[in-house]
């Protein structure tokens, strides 16, 4: 699905699947029912799932509800605290960052890293949110379609503004975990939503060059 080999509105039944992949019916069953509730897949009146088309709302809404949950992981690790530990491995993947973006043009083994770092910083405010039932959440709202903190990274570099629109996510890195260390509950949530509207801009620039 997410490499286009099944295109929008492409009929997907369990035995097609089993002839395809060469696998028993059970497992076939189960991956097209998890399709079905993360979004990828929607289920037919006459049997069978089809692939979803996505419009750009609806990514856009994806996009919103993970910066929602963000921010307010953001706050509840202002309000509980982080540890001196916490906050070194934070400062280590920021460093990390540093490294990759600032001061020059990122190649491709630099996005590549990025991506890996960047969702290291993503996982480690959920972390020091220390609510199990949010992570949980946010990792069901990153399973939807464009919606991960990622999800755009490529079309950033492929634009001239590429070294902009990084150092620009590195500084809000900094910034919100600048507020989690002081405790700031609400500037930390404020950063880590504006941060996730980076993804809108770069949604907008891969909508108006379709290659």
């Amino acid at each position: 699905v997410l490499e286009g080999k099944l295109r929008p509105g492409e009929r997907v039944s369990e035995l097609q699947m089993v002839e395809r992949l060469g696998v028993s019916r059970t497992p076939v069953r189960t991956a097209l029912v998890r399709l079905a509730e993360e979004g990828l897949l929607e289920s037919i009146p006459s049997g069978g799932f089809a692939v979803r088309a996505f419009s750009e709302r609806e990514v856009f809404e994806a996009i919103e509800i993970r910066g929602t949950l963000e921010g307010l992981a953001a706050r509840l690790a202002a309000e509980r605290g982080a540890s001196s530990e916490e906050l070194d491995r934070m400062s280590g993947c920021l460093d990390a960052i540093d490294a990759v973006v600032l001061g020059k043009k990122p190649t491709v083994d630099d996005i590549s890293r990025y991506v890996e770092l960047n969702a290291q910083f993503h996982g480690l405010i959920v972390a020091m949110s220390g609510s199990h039932a949010l992570g949980r959440q946010l990792e069901r709202a990153s399973a939807l379609p464009f919606a991960s903190p990622s999800a755009f990274v490529q079309v950033q570099s492929a634009s001239p503004e590429a070294h902009y629109i990084l150092t620009v996510a590195q500084d809000q890195h900094r910034c919100v975990v600048n507020a989690i260390e002081r405790r700031e509950s609400g500037r930390a949530e404020a950063i880590m939503r504006e941060h996730a509207r980076l993804a809108h801009r770069n949604l907008e620039r891969a909508f108006a060059n379709q290659r």
